[in-house]
């Protein structure tokens, strides 16, 4: 077994573990924090296949963006929040994952990034320029993105439908009260 094909099975070993976690948490908050552990590991794994590009948009796009929406949504739902020390004992059970997740990620991108004593060169990438790739995609997959274009579509038309519902009962409430 090569280096590389180590570091792919760790690494998916963790992707899988995190998104495990993640869909079992019944903390919103903690089940975000383990599905960016998860879509770092996934850029992770397109940066050993060689295609960086994709590795930086997996960050950018989901773990930053996607992320980010979702703990809004988060926020806005006002969940309680439960009372004690965050870092106690008692409650190993929900941040030892997150913490042993993060350092075998660091060891992963340590070795990734730093040249190996005794492998001779490193992985020679087989990359395609952003123009290539985008080239290929609309090409090939034109009709996906298309798809994917028109939920995202759908999606933020429901949003705004759902949110201007809750702002027009507001005006109404304010209205009735003789507020301006």
């Amino acid at each position: 077994m090569s280096f590389y094909t180590f570091l792919f099975y760790l690494i998916s070993a963790v992707v899988i573990g995190a998104t495990g976690v993640a869909i079992t948490r019944q903390n919103l908050v903690h089940a975000v924090v383990y599905l960016i552990f998860s879509f770092f590991g996934t850029a992770m794994l397109f940066y050993l296949f060689g295609a960086p590009l994709l590795a930086a948009l997996e960050i950018i796009i989901y773990a930053g963006a996607i992320m980010v929406l979702f703990l809004f949504v988060v926020m806005m739902i006002k969940i309680e929040p439960e009372r004690g020390a965050i870092f106690s004992l008692a409650r190993a059970g929900e941040w030892l994952p997150a913490v042993a997740f993060g350092l075998i990620y660091m060891v992963v991108a340590v070795l990734l990034i730093a040249r190996t004593p005794g492998m001779g060169a490193g992985l020679k990438l087989l990359a395609a320029s952003p123009g290539q790739f985008a080239l290929f995609v609309f090409e090939h997959h034109w009709f996906s993105i298309e798809v994917v274009s028109m939920l995202l579509l759908l999606a933020v038309v429901g949003a705004l439908q759902l949110g201007g519902k809750r702002d027009r009962r507001v005006d109404a409430e304010r209205a009735v009260k003789g507020e301006e």
